[in-house]
């Protein structure tokens, strides 16, 4: 394993799967992120608008580094349909050293 403090896994929940294949697939083009998983069906339970709510969504995690977490960040507000979207960054401790290479290839740094 390879010690990282450049790697980044961020976490965005969306309504359904047409949303997180939009933003992954944008979010790729981009160069933004190495790679995106979406996790469909999970079930969400949150406070909004002072009242507690429960709905199925899609997990899209996505792959990047820090010097584009800003530039993902803005994309996903671009294309996001929900007026507080969650996005948060989940920093890597290690991870293994050819993947973490080939993640760093793929994501474009500016």
């Amino acid at each position: 394993m390879k010690v990282t403090h450049r790697h980044l896994a961020v976490l965005v929940t969306t309504p359904d799967l047409k949303t997180a294949r939009i933003l992954a697939r944008a979010a790729l083009k981009a160069r933004l992120i190495a790679c995106a998983n979406l996790i469909p069906r999970i079930e969400s339970h949150y406070w909004w608008q002072g009242r507690l709510e429960c709905g199925t969504e899609i997990l899209l995690v996505m792959k990047t580094v820090r010097a584009r977490l800003a530039a993902l960040e803005q994309l996903v507000l671009a294309h996001h349909p929900y007026d507080t979207p969650e996005i948060i960054s989940l920093p890597l401790a290690a991870g293994n050293a050819r993947y973490l290479a080939w993640w760093s290839k793929h994501v474009t740094a500016e």
